[in-house]
């Protein structure tokens, strides 16, 4: 049977990691919804790029400060290589809530779950391997 490299997989650090998606996620999903229940945002793709913003900051903080606790790297190191990350992941997400909702006239919260579990699995991949190395 093979071995399992132990510090491959970090039980303590999923469990961080999911605690700080579920806060952000809540975060830009309640900045999404007071963009298009209370400012009226005529698109749901405009309301999810500004909430994103809101819900890319928080994660960052809670990655850099909570989740990914034995990193190596510069504060701002950290916070290029996190942006240039979410920014795609950002764009990812807003193309699908866009097209979901815009395009097609789907529940913008089915669409904002559909993006965001797709968000989950490329920025943990990505912050494990290419931000908080």
């Amino acid at each position: 049977m093979p071995k399992v490299d132990t510090k491959a997989i970090d039980r303590d650090e999923i469990f961080r990691y999911i605690i700080n998606g579920v806060a952000a996620t809540a975060i830009h999903f309640t900045i999404l919804t007071i963009n298009i229940k209370v400012f009226e945002f005529s698109s749901a793709g405009v309301a999810n790029f500004v909430a994103a913003i809101f819900g890319i900051t928080a994660s960052f903080v809670g990655s850099r400060y909570f989740v990914y606790r034995d990193h190596s790297g510069s504060l701002y190191s950290h916070a290029i290589k996190f942006v240039i990350l979410y920014g795609m992941i950002a764009l990812l997400h807003g193309a699908i809530l866009y097209i979901w909702t815009d395009i097609y006239h789907y529940a913008y919260e089915i669409g904002f779950l559909l993006a965001t579990m797709l968000q989950i699995l490329l920025s943990y991949i990505g912050n494990k391997v290419l931000v908080f190395k």
